[in-house]
C-alpha cells in the first residue's frame, strides 16, 4: 500500500537489504522487531524502504506506510498513523477488525475527539490518550493475526509530538515481544526512517531515538553514502544514452555517494556545465538560512577557505571574539553543516554544501575574504605545503603577481613530492597569468622562461596521463620559440614534441619532429641534448617501421652516452636496442640488456626510464608465453611508479593493463576484477587500461551491461587503448550473439581505427580476426545445412578475405619479429575457423589450436576445446568429443563463465554425449567426500539452501559443490547428475527411495 514507483533499477545496498529481509522473515514467523533507518537527505532511504516494501508484499505481508510532513512548529497530531488507518479503512479485508476497535475511530475523522487527543498532556497521563494508545496497539495486534504486517513510517524527523509519543508507547511497552494467545509474538515489523543530518542538538527526536535504540527489539541501521561504483551504475541507469566516462567521474566525485545529488547533477549536465543546479543549491541553502546571522557569517568565511579550515585560521579571518566564534561553530556543527575534526579543524559535511554557500557570496565579499586568507597564510611564512593554497587565494583576490609566484612555488613542491597532476595544474595556472603580470614581477633564473615552463608542464601532463594536453603544451612551446632562440632549446622543444606525439599515436609527425631535432645540433662533439634527441629519434624511427635507422642511431647514441657518462640515457638506449637487435625482448640476450638498463636507470634515479625497462621485461616474458614471470616485473614496476608518484604516466598504465591481462589469461578472474576495481578507484581516468580485462571477464560471465560500457570507451576524443578494448569486447559480443555481419563490421572498423598513420596494422588484428571468423564459420555452416550454397560461398569468400591480413600480421608482428605463443595461438584458431567456413569442421586443425592455447590462456583454451568437441562430434568421434566438452565445461564452471557452460551443456545434450562413456572413461569419477555428501542430499531433492543447512555450509558453497558435481559427471541438470550417479554406482538406490 502507498508505495512509490521508481523508474530506475535498484542499485547497491545488498548488505542493508539482506539485513532488512531477515527482519521481515522473522516477523512473518512471529518475531516482531523494529528498525530505525538513519541517513542524510537524498542518500536513498525512501528507495530502500520501497524496495523492502515491494519484497514484503511479494512474500504475503500487508504493507502500511505513513508519512510525516514538515508543517513547522504546529503539526497535525498522529499524522502518519492517521494515514495508515485511512489505508486500512479503504480495504474491505480489515473492516471487521476496525469495527472491533471504536476508540481508534477518533483518528479517522471525529475532529473533536482527535483534537482532544492531540491536546492531551504530553506526559501521556491523560486517560483518553492512554486508551487511544492501547487501542492502536490492540488494533495492530489483531491485524497481525489476520496478516503479517510491515509498518513503514517515513521522515520521523518531522513527526509531531503525539506521533512520537505513540511510537514510544508501541515500541517500549513490550508490544513487539508480547506473546499472543498461541504463544508466539505478533507478526509485525516496523521500519522508521529519519534524516540524520537534520538532527541538531536540540531536535526533539534525539532523546526518543536514544531511548528506543536501547530496547532489545529495536535496531538502528545507518545508510552510508553509496560507493563510487554504485553511483556510476546509477547514473548510467538513469540515461538511455551512453554517458562519457569523464561526465560520470565528475558527477561521482561531486555527489559523494548521495543518490539524489547525483541525479540532480546529471539532470543539469546539459544546461549548467560545471555549475550547481539552482534547485539543488536552493535546497542546500535552506538549512544555512535557518542559522543565526553570526553562524551564517562563519559558514561563508569557511566556504572561502575551502572544504576544510583550521580553527585559528578561521578565527583570524572571520574576526569574531572566541566565545562568539565557538557559539557560531556549535550551531553549524549542531545543524550538521560542519564537522569538527580531531585535529581542531572544521570541514563541510558535504562538498556541495560548501559550493552552494560559496556561490551565494557577493563578488566583493568573496574577493575580500580571499585576500584575507592569502595575507594570513603569508604571515605564517612561505611554507611549501601552503603554496597552492596561497596561489588560489591570491588569484581569487586578483593579486596576480603574488599568485604567479606562489603557483611556481606550488609546482616545485608538487614535483618534489611526486604529484604530476598538481604540478601541471599549478604550471597551467602560472602560464595563464603570464601575460597579465608586469615584467618585473615575472620569475627569473634558469628554467624560469616561458618556453621552458611550457616544456615542464608538458612533461607533467604526460606523467599525469594527459597525453593530448601534453601535445598541446609542447606545440605552444614550439610556437613560442623565436628565430633567435638557442638551438639546443629549439631542439629540446622538437624532440619533446616528438615524444608527446608518439603518446597519441601521431607517428609520422613524431618522426618528422625528431628528425628536425637531430639535425639542429651537431653530433660531434657529442652533447647531452644530442643524445636525448637521438634516443627520441630511435623510438620514432622504430614506430614508423624504419628499424635500420633506429638501430644505427641507437648504437651511435649509446657510445656517446657512455662517453658523456649519461647513465639514464644509456639505460634508455639499452632498452631500445633490446627491442631492435636479434630476436628482441623475448630472447635471453634482450632480457640481459633490459636487466642492465633497469640497474642503470635505478642508479641514475630516472624513474620513467626504469619503468620502461621493467615494462619491457614484462611484455617480453608475456610474448614468450611465460605468463607467471610477468607478474613480479609488473609488481616491481608499479611499486616504482607509486613511489615516484607516476602511476598515471604511460608505462605504469601499460603495466596495469598487462597485469590485469595476465590475471585474466591465467584464469584468476576474481583477482582480476578486484585489482581493476582498485585501479579505477585510484586512477579513475585510466580508461581502457584499467577496465579492459574486467570487461573481458564480464562478457565471458554473461554480464548484459558490458556492451554499453565498451561503447562508452570510444565516445569523444580517440584513445588507442580504449579503441582496442572496445574492439575486442564488441567483436566478441557480436560473435556470442551469433551476428556474423556485426562481428565482421566491428572487426573492420576496429582494425581501421587502430591502424597507425604509417598504415601498419595492429597486432590485435589476429585476435579480432579469429573471433569474427567464429561467427563467419557458423554462418557458412548454417547456410550449407539449409542448402543455400550462394550464402555459404559468400561467407567462405569473406573468411578468406579476413584471414590474409591476420596471417601477415602474425608473421611480421609490430616489431618485424613474428608474434609469440599468443599470436600463434590466435592464428591457429583463425586458420581452424577459416577451414570450417570454407570446407567444414576439421578436428586436426582444432587439435593444433588447442595445443597452441596450452601456453596458459585458460578461457580461450576452454572455448577452443568446445569447438574441437564440435568438430570431433561431426567426425563421429563421440568419446573424444565428450572428453573435450567435459574439459571445457569444467573450466567454465571454475571461471564462472556461464554462457560457455551453457553452450557445453547444449552440445552434450544435443549430441547425447553423456552416454558416450564420458563418466567412466579412464576409471571411476573422483568425487571428494564433501561432494559425495552433497550428491546424497541432491538425490533426496534438497535445494542448495537446504543442503547448506544440513552440512553447516553456506548456500553459495553448496551451489559450488553442485556445479562441480555436474561438471565431473558431464550432467546438464541436477536430475541428470543423480541418474548418472545411480548408473555409475556412486549412489545406492535405497538412498533415493528414502526421500
Amino acid at each position: 500500500m502507498s508505495q512509490t514507483v521508481f523508474a530506475t533499477p535498484f542499485i547497491g545496498r545488498e548488505e542493508e537489504l539482506t539485513r532488512l529481509s531477515g527482519v521481515l522473515e522473522r516477523a512473518r514467523g512471529g518475531e516482531s522487531r523494529a528498525v530505525l533507518i538513519a541517513g542524510d537527505a537524498g542518500v536513498g532511504k525512501t528507495r530502500v524502504l520501497d524496495e523492502v516494501a515491494t519484497r514484503a508484499a511479494r512474500s504475503g505481508m500487508t504493507v502500511l506506510t505513513g508519512h510525516c510532513v514538515d508543517l513547522g512548529d504546529v503539526g497535525l497530531p498522529y499524522l502518519p498513523f492517521t494515514e495508515i488507518l485511512g489505508l486500512l479503512a479503504a480495504d474491505e479485508r480489515f473492516a471487521a477488525v476496525l469495527a472491533a476497535h471504536p476508540l481508534v475511530d477518533r483518528l479517522l475523522g471525529a475532529g473533536t475527539d482527535a483534537d482532544e487527543a492531540g491536546s492531551a498532556p504530553r506526559s501521556g497521563s491523560g486517560e483518553g490518550r492512554l486508551r487511544l494508545f492501547e487501542g492502536m496497539a490492540a488494533l495492530l495486534a489483531d491485524l497481525s493475526d489476520v496478516t503479517p504486517l510491515l509498518l513503514v513510517l517515513e521522515d520521523l524527523h518531522w513527526a509531531d509530538q503525539s506521533s512520537r509519543d505513540l511510537l514510544r508507547f508501541l515500541l517500549s511497552r513490550g508490544f513487539l515481544q508480547r506473546p499472543t494467545g498461541n504463544g508466539s509474538g505478533h507478526r509485525l515489523a516496523v521500519l522508521a526512517s529519519y534524516r540524520a543530518d537534520d538532527l541538531h542538538r536540540r531536535h526533539p527526536l534525539r532523546p526518543l531515538l536514544a531511548e528506543l535504540v536501547r530496547l532489545p527489539a529495536v535496531d538502528r541501521l545507518e545508510l552510508r553514502p553509496l560507493a563510487d561504483a554504485e553511483v556510476a551504475r546509477l547514473l548510467r541507469a538513469l540515461e538511455d544514452r551512453p554517458l562519457p566516462d569523464a561526465t560520470v567521474r565528475r558527477i561521482v566525485e561531486r555527489a559523494e555517494g548521495n543518490a539524489f545529488y547525483a541525479e540532480e547533477l546529471l539532470a543539469a549536465t546539459d544546461n549548467e556545465a560545471g555549475g550547481m543546479p539552482s534547485g539543488l543549491a536552493d535546497l542546500l541553502l535552506i538549512r544555512v538560512e535557518q542559522l543565526p546571522d553570526t553562524a551564517q557569517q562563519v559558514l561563508r568565511t569557511a566556504a572561502v577557505a575551502g572544504r576544510r579550515v583550521e580553527h585559528d585560521l578561521l578565527r583570524d579571518a572571520v574576526g569574531l571574539p572566541e566565545d562568539e566564534l565557538e557559539s557560531a561553530l556549535r550551531e553549524a556543527v549542531g545543524h550538521q553543516l560542519l564537522v569538527a575534526g580531531d585535529d581542531g579543524a572544521y570541514a563541510f559535511r558535504h562538498a556541495l554544501a560548501r559550493e552552494a554557500v560559496y556561490a551565494d557570496l557577493l563578488p566583493g565579499e568573496r574577493s575580500r575574504l580571499h585576500g584575507a586568507f592569502a595575507a594570513l597564510l603569508a604571515e605564517r611564512g612561505h611554507r611549501a605545503e601552503t603554496a597552492a593554497e596561497r596561489a588560489h587565494h591570491y588569484r581569487e583576490s586578483h593579486d596576480l603577481g603574488e599568485a604567479l609566484a606562489a603557483s611556481l612555488e606550488a609546482a616545485d613542491h608538487a614535483r618534489r613530492v611526486g604529484a604530476p597532476a598538481e604540478e601541471l595544474r599549478q604550471l597551467e595556472a602560472l602560464l595563464d597569468l603570464w601575460e597579465s603580470v608586469p615584467a618585473p614581477a615575472l620569475p627569473s633564473g634558469e628554467g624560469a622562461d616561458r618556453v621552458t615552463l611550457m616544456l615542464r608542464a608538458s612533461a607533467a601532463a604526460a606523467h599525469a596521463g594527459e597525453a593530448h594536453r601534453a601535445v598541446s603544451l609542447t606545440r605552444a612551446a614550439l610556437a613560442g620559440v623565436g628565430q633567435d632562440a638557442d638551438s639546443e632549446l629549439a631542439a629540446r622543444v622538437r624532440y619533446t614534441l616528438a615524444g608527446t606525439l608518439m603518446g597519441v599515436d601521431s607517428l609520422t609527425a613524431a618522426f618528422a619532429y625528431s628528425s628536425e631535432a637531430l639535425a639542429m645540433i651537431p653530433a660531434e662533439p657529442p652533447s647531452p641534448t644530442w643524445v636525448w634527441a637521438a634516443a627520441t629519434h630511435v623510438l620514432a624511427a622504430r614506430q614508423v617501421g624504419d628499424s635500420e635507422t633506429a638501430l644505427r642511431v641507437a648504437r651511435r647514441a649509446l657510445r656517446a652516452a657512455e662517453q658523456l657518462e649519461l647513465t639514464d640515457a644509456r639505460a634508455d638506449l639499452l632498452v631500445s636496442l633490446a627491442n631492435l637487435e636479434g630476436d628482441g625482448r623475448r630472447s635471453a640476450e634482450g632480457r640481459a640488456r633490459l636487466t642492465e638498463a633497469r640497474e642503470l636507470a635505478r642508479r641514475g634515479g630516472n624513474a620513467p626510464v626504469e619503468m620502461r625497462a621493467l615494462f619491457t621485461l614484462a611484455i617480453g616474458a608475456y610474448e614468450a608465453g611465460e605468463l607467471a614471470e610477468c607478474l613480479p616485473w609488473l609488481a616491481e614496476g608499479l611499486d616504482r611508479a607509486r613511489r615516484a608518484g607516476l602511476l598515471s604516466s604511460p608505462y605504469p598504465l601499460e603495466m596495469r593493463y598487462l597485469q590485469l591481462l595476465v590475471l585474466y589469461t591465467l584464469g584468476r578472474w576474481d583477482e582480476c576484477l578486484r585489482t581493476a576495481t582498485t585501479d579505477l578507484a585510484v586512477l579513475p581516468a585510466s580508461g581502457g587500461f584499467a577496465v579492459g580485462p574486467a570487461l573481458y571477464v564480464g562478457l565471458a560471465r554473461g554480464d548484459k551491461g558490458v556492451d554499453d560500457r565498451a561503447r562508452t570507451l570510444i565516445e569523444g576524443r580517440f584513445d588507442w587503448m580504449a579503441a582496442l578494448v572496445a574492439g575486442i569486447v564488441l567483436t566478441d559480443a557480436a560473435v556470442l550473439s551469433g551476428d556474423a555481419e556485426a562481428a565482421v563490421t566491428r572487426l573492420r572498423s576496429s582494425v581501421d581505427a587502430l591502424t597507425d598513420d604509417t598504415g601498419m596494422l595492429p597486432d590485435v588484428t589476429v585476435r579480432l580476426t579469429a573471433l569474427a571468423l567464429t561467427a563467419v564459420a557458423e554462418a557458412a555452416a548454417k547456410a550449407r545445412r539449409g542448402g543455400d550454397e550462394a550464402a555459404a560461398d559468400r561467407w567462405s569468400a569473406v573468411a578468406t578475405e579476413l584471414l590474409e591480413p591476420a596471417r601477415a600480421v602474425a608473421l611480421r608482428g609490430a616489431t618485424g619479429v613474428p608474434q609469440g605463443p599468443e599470436g600463434r595461438a590466435w592464428l591457429a584458431r583463425a586458420e581452424a575457423e577459416w577451414t570450417w567456413a570454407t570446407i567444414g569442421p576439421d578436428p586436426a586443425a582444432w587439435e593444433r589450436t588447442v595445443a597452441a592455447f596450452g601456453y596458459g590462456d585458460a578461457y580461450e583454451l576452454a572455448r577452443c576445446r568446445l569447438r574441437y568437441a564440435q568438430a570431433l562430434l561431426a567426425a563421429d568421434r563421440r568419446e573424444d568429443a565428450a572428453a573435450e566438452a567435459r574439459a571445457a565445461r569444467e573450466t567454465a564452471v571454475r571461471l564462472g563463465a556461464t554462457p560457455l557452460r551453457e553452450r557445453a551443456d547444449d552440445l552434450v545434450r544435443r549430441g547425447r554425449l553423456t552416454d558416450a562413456g564420458s563418466t567412466t572413461r579412464g576409471g571411476p569419477v573422483a568425487l571428494t567426500a564433501r561432494e559425495r555428501d552433497v550428491l546424497r542430499l541432491l538425490a533426496l531433492g534438497r535445494s542448495n539452501r537446504q543442503i547448506g543447512e544440513e552440512l553447516f555450509i553456506s548456500g553459495k558453497t553448496a551451489s559450488v559443490h553442485v556445479s562441480n558435481i555436474l561438471a565431473k559427471l558431464s550432467a546438464a541438470s541436477r536430475t541428470e547428475a543423480v541418474a548418472i550417479a545411480y548408473r555409475e554406482r556412486l549412489l545406492e538406490p535405497e538412498l533415493g527411495a528414502s526421500g
